[in-house]
């Protein structure tokens, strides 16, 4: 008999996180078991989720999304589910998207995804699916070829077993784009969004050409660093990965130069750390690692800045003051 159970990965998003639980346990489809990872909350989350009778919980350090899913999946599998619904804490599926997600006739290796729509105007394709801008012009049932894990995906149990987990120590920002292509391309899996299942999720809001804070952005770490494995599981060859990822440090750089309007020359710099981790699989670095470096970084020059001016530490002095 198949069984099917819904995974989410939460950290620090109580109340998105019930949104999300109530939601799933609305759907016209009853799930089997509903996961949550709790990727060790310090907002309450714990206590409010040994207090839900009717989900199974594990709670672990902080390791990310990719750590999480990575221990979501893992533990569905090993438990004998069939079919493995996925998903991040700050999105809801739409009270029949498991019925339809379910619906279509087709390869159960298909990797299938629900239509991810801002949940605000629960119209707009939160990201490109491909001429599509909103769901009201979509003229088919089956969108071939697209699917943006982990919003509503669903992975049958026959993908895992070939293909494995994520990648766990990636962290966050490319994890679940990594594991994406590793399915389609490396495996040579089939994916498609089935467009009367709905997933609602906040509007993409960052984007690297907006100026961002370089002593407390640690996330562009991730980003930069994680790029590489992307390329190298979604290019047949390790020669194609590098020479992409070249290229997209170049176009990176370009994109400081000319976006950025705040530390420039620091960013431009500090894109050689990840890339030098990327290149030798270093994956040491964590978000309270990066936030020390990049506050010494500013510590050192404050201290560059008082030597070469030492009457500018009197004027910050007033300045705070006043």
């Amino acid at each position: 008999m198949e069984k099917v159970i819904a995974v989410v990965v939460t950290y620090n998003r109580k109340t998105l996180l019930s949104e999300c639980i109530t939601a799933l346990r609305n759907q016209t489809k009853k799930l089997d078991a509903i996961l949550v990872v709790n990727n060790g909350s310090t907002d309450g989350t714990e206590p409010w989720l040994l207090s839900q009778q009717d989900l199974f919980t594990v709670t672990q350090k902080n390791v990310g999304s990719s750590g999480g899913f990575n221990t979501a999946i893992n533990w569905a599998y090993k438990q004998g589910y069939t079919w493995i619904w996925c998903m991040d804490d700050d999105g809801y599926p739409k009270e029949d998207a498991l019925e339809k997600i379910l619906e279509p006739e087709m390869d159960m290796l298909c990797l299938r995804n629900c239509a991810v729509l801002n949940k605000e105007d629960k119209k707009t394709f939160v990201w490109k699916t491909k001429q599509y801008a909103t769901i009201d012009t979509v003229d088919c049932k089956i969108i071939k070829g697209i699917g943006h894990p982990f919003n509503g995906t669903m992975l049958n149990r026959n993908i895992v077993e070939r293909v494995g987990l994520p990648k766990s120590k990636l962290f966050l920002w490319g994890d679940e784009t990594e594991y994406y292509w590793r399915i389609v391309k490396g495996n040579n899996i089939p994916v498609c969004t089935i467009t009367d299942s709905i997933h609602y999720h906040p509007a993409a809001g960052f984007t690297f050409k907006n100026d961002w804070n370089y002593y407390t952005t640690w996330k562009m770490y991730f980003y930069v660093r994680n790029r590489f494995h992307i390329h190298k599981a979604k290019y047949n060859y390790k020669l194609t990965a590098f020479i992409n990822y070249c290229c997209f440090l170049i176009a990176m750089a370009g994109v400081i130069m000319v976006y950025q309007k705040t530390d420039r020359f620091k960013k431009l710099g500090f894109i050689f750390w990840p890339a030098a981790d990327a290149f030798s699989n270093n994956y040491q670095a964590t978000p309270q690692t990066i936030l020390t470096r990049l506050s010494s970084a500013s510590i050192i020059s404050n201290i560059s800045s008082v030597a070469t001016n030492p009457f500018s530490i009197f004027r910050k002095v007033k300045t705070a003051n006043a």
